[in-house]
């Protein structure tokens, strides 16, 4: 694939325009576990958002807001769907007659994904993604952005982590798009420095549950493997490096001395 597309490449099928980030991985995985359920195979490119290719204008015929993911559906006259949100839900709609990854509309299970999947966009995403942004890009770290953030993410995996006791997924007894809407992010928690076999046990099996699945890991590739998981950060704390741990152990001080100074205590919900 191109490093640096300059416009849409596929004739037919799905073309995926996405990059390494929690929400571009919610796409590729789906479209992975529908190439394995279904022989559903389709393109992909990669769109470099620290070189704003999602700005150029051929990105934004397809994506208004300029925002990876995007998907292009050729097989119908190249209708174009934004925000991962709504490409779980087209690609389950047309794609997905068996409903392995989704559930009937007229079932409870539908309502129940419907919320989940709505609670993640407009809570884990934003909020943890906010948490990333004060603590690993803004130039000046301001403690009281680091702890509204990252407490209110763990507020949020608080509630998750409740939803999955007795549970093995999210949503019914089934791996659905509940779950994909959510493991890019819950992934790179520990960016944020929530360690889940700590804070939220019932998350971490969650996790590894669908780390196990092959698809997942090859959605998880595509673009390409995240260098941040929250495995490579474990194994690097456990090694003996100590210029590669050093960042993770000031992001862990930055955001303690944070909590520290505004009084922060955990609560959830």
């Amino acid at each position: 694939m191109s490093s640096e597309p300059t416009g849409l490449i596929a004739k037919s099928g799905i073309e995926l325009l996405t990059f390494g980030t929690p929400n571009g991985y919610k796409a590729s995985i789906l479209l992975e576990e529908l190439k394995a359920a279904y022989g559903k195979d389709y393109t992909w490119q990669s769109v470099n958002i620290s070189k704003n290719t999602q700005k150029e204008p051929w990105f934004t015929a397809v994506s208004p807001n300029g925002r990876i993911p995007a998907i292009v559906d050729h097989d119908r006259d190249g209708f174009s769907v934004f925000e991962g949100l709504a490409i779980l839900g087209y690609l389950t709609r047309r794609y997905d007659p068996e409903h392995k990854f989704s559930f009937p509309v007229e079932s409870k299970e539908y309502d129940e994904a419907e919320t989940w999947l709505a609670w993640q966009h407009g809570g884990v995403g934003p909020m943890q993604g906010q948490a990333g942004h004060f603590v690993r890009f803004a130039k000046e770290k301001i403690p009281y952005g680091i702890q509204r953030y990252v407490g209110e993410t763990e507020r949020l995996y608080g509630v998750l982590n409740t939803r999955l006791e007795g549970r093995d997924y999210i949503v019914g007894n089934k791996f659905s798009i509940a779950d994909i809407n959510l493991v890019g992010w819950v992934n790179v928690s520990q960016l944020s420095d929530i360690v889940l076999e700590d804070q939220f046990p019932n998350i971490a099996k969650w996790l590894d549950r669908i780390l196990a699945r092959p698809a997942v890991q090859k959605g998880f590739a595509i673009p390409y493997a995240s260098p941040l998981t929250n495995a490579i950060v474990k194994e690097t704390l456990a090694g003996s490096d100590a210029e590669k741990k050093k960042p993770f152990e000031d992001t862990h001080k930055l955001i303690q001395d944070a909590k520290d100074q505004y009084g922060y205590k955990y609560a959830s919900p």
